[in-house]
């Protein structure tokens, strides 16, 4: 298992004590942002992953808003703050629901697979707007998160849950990056270059997307249940349109070239609105969009293409040609 971690697993690791210290070193604002980033990053990790695989998710928001109301309804109705058991019921709830849609939505791809989500998602979205049980399109509140009976309060709560987001987002991060070098992981990648010679070689594509579309859904939802406990609140808008966006333009914004690339540019995106808002109240939506179409026009491959490009020349030039049979 230790011989097998790669450069992207020690960074992970390694960013794990320094992101629990900078919460006693930076800003408070800027602490909540790395917070909320890692919980929508992970929903942005799920784009990543099917998008190896060539399908484009418009409907994630899905699962991040069925983890946020899992855990709020279970809080609500149940009196359940555990956050382990919050989780778990996060997992769960998603995981049934992307199974039974997985043999929908396994058989389509490109603009037909996207449009499907992005329709299934403003389901939901219209179910939980118009209930007036959950609060229509104002949402709820969460109770504060425990943890196996401890209930921390103040300062010691924040931190609490601070390091409860970090730990888990990071080991999800490596899990999927297990599963990126899994042969899994590389059927997706067939998929993507021709499903069709996959077929042949006896794989079932149909079979791979629909455990890609529930792996997805799962780690969504694990971000959604972290976010709403973040943020102390749940509302429709999760599993808006606008809300879905978002997590393709961060997968666009940052390449998928790398599990870590999400995680990063879900940072960046919230940054980057922050001061855009700041700038231009009125049109800060313009500078996002001027932001992205730069993006696309010079960096096709996202942020990560430009670490990409500093690590080949020092390669090329370092390292000598390997023979096949070396």
């Amino acid at each position: 298992m230790i011989r097998n971690i790669d450069k992207t697993e020690t960074a992970l690791l390694t960013a794990i004590p320094i992101l629990i210290a900078l919460a006693f070193v930076l800003p408070q604002w800027i602490v909540n942002y790395v917070q909320v980033s890692l919980g929508t990053g992970l929903v942005a990790l799920g784009v990543m992953i099917q998008m190896r695989a060539g399908l484009v998710s418009f409907g994630q928001g899905l699962y991040f808003c069925i983890g946020g109301y899992t855990a709020g309804l279970a809080g609500k109705f149940f009196s359940i703050s555990d956050i382990f058991v919050l989780v778990l019921l996060g997992i769960i709830t998603s995981l049934l629901i992307s199974g039974v849609l997985g043999f929908l939505l396994r058989r389509y791809r490109e603009i037909f697979f996207a449009m499907l989500t992005l329709a299934i998602s403003m389901i939901l979205f219209g179910m939980l707007s118009s209930s007036e049980e959950l609060g229509s399109t104002d949402g709820f509140n969460l109770p504060a998160a425990t943890y196996l009976g401890w209930a921390p309060t103040g300062e010691v709560g924040r931190y609490a849950l601070y390091i409860a987001t970090v730990i888990p987002v990071i080991a999800i991060a490596i899990m999927l990056n297990r599963y990126l070098r899994s042969p899994m992981g590389y059927v997706n990648e067939a998929i993507r270059e021709n499903e069709l010679r996959v077929e042949y070689l006896g794989t079932s594509a149909h079979q791979a997307v629909h455990i890609t579309y529930m792996l997805a859904a799962a780690v969504s939802s694990v971000g959604g249940v972290l976010w709403a406990l973040s943020l102390g609140h749940v509302d429709p808008e999760m599993t808006n349109w606008t809300t879905s966006g978002q997590f393709v333009f961060i997968s666009i914004l940052s390449g998928t070239g790398n599990i870590i690339a999400p995680l990063v540019g879900t940072f960046l995106l919230e940054i980057l609105r922050v001061y855009a808002v700041e700038i231009s109240p009125n049109t800060w939506q313009m500078i996002l969009g001027t932001v992205m179409l730069l993006i696309i026009i010079f960096l096709p491959k996202g942020l990560w293409s430009l670490i990409n490009r500093t690590r080949k020349p020092s390669q090329t030039s370092v390292s000598p040609a390997k023979t096949p049979g070396e």
